[in-house]
């Protein structure tokens, strides 16, 4: 099993970078995925290139690692009540479907308690529309409250049985009319 983790702040070394690892170690403790492949696409050293229509080979890379992972950790603070545009302009370079048969798990830190629904409303879609499966809830952060610690193992409890770690697993009805409903 891969997983990806993809922080979408602008900032290196940012408290998101910090969050998603978190999360993402977090969850592959729960798969048994101790010594899981973790990959992390920082985007903060990717901005100059992302926008730029040429081929970068960094960015195909990443690209690349985020379409091939079993799980994607998306992680981004929240900028007007939402993920960041970085992140969005990431996600645009990422061909339809690129996502298919893969765990897309969306965390958002915050800055105010009334931005919560953000991740439900405005994350959740992005990812789905991308072709991924997005156990629910996702996860939202304060940044008052950051490492997060027990928030984060209280979400990772919750998410990781319905984790899907390959494309070769099921999907209930149940859970496919959920997510065709995000589209």
């Amino acid at each position: 099993m891969s997983i990806v983790t993809v922080v979408g702040n602008p900032r290196t070394g940012s408290r998101t970078y910090g969050a998603a690892i978190a999360a993402t170690d977090a969850v592959a403790a729960r798969l048994g995925a101790g010594e899981h492949q973790a990959e992390v696409v920082d985007l903060s050293a990717l901005a100059p290139v992302i926008l730029d229509p040429a081929p970068h080979a960094a960015l195909e890379v990443a690209l690349e690692l985020v379409a091939s992972a079993s799980v994607v950790v998306f992680a981004s603070p929240t900028y007007k009540a939402t993920y960041t545009g970085l992140l969005k302009a990431f996600a645009d370079r990422l061909p339809p479907d690129a996502l298919a048969g893969r765990t897309a798990l969306p965390v958002l830190v915050m800055g105010d308690p009334r931005h919560a629904l953000a991740v439900e409303t405005h994350f959740r879609p992005l990812l789905v529309e991308l072709g991924a499966y997005v156990p629910t809830p996702g996860l939202a952060l304060l940044e008052s409250e950051l490492p997060g610690e027990a928030a984060v193992a209280r979400w990772a409890d919750r998410v990781s049985p319905q984790i899907r770690t390959s494309q070769a697993d099921p999907v209930s009805p149940q859970i496919r009319t959920r997510q065709e409903a995000y589209r």
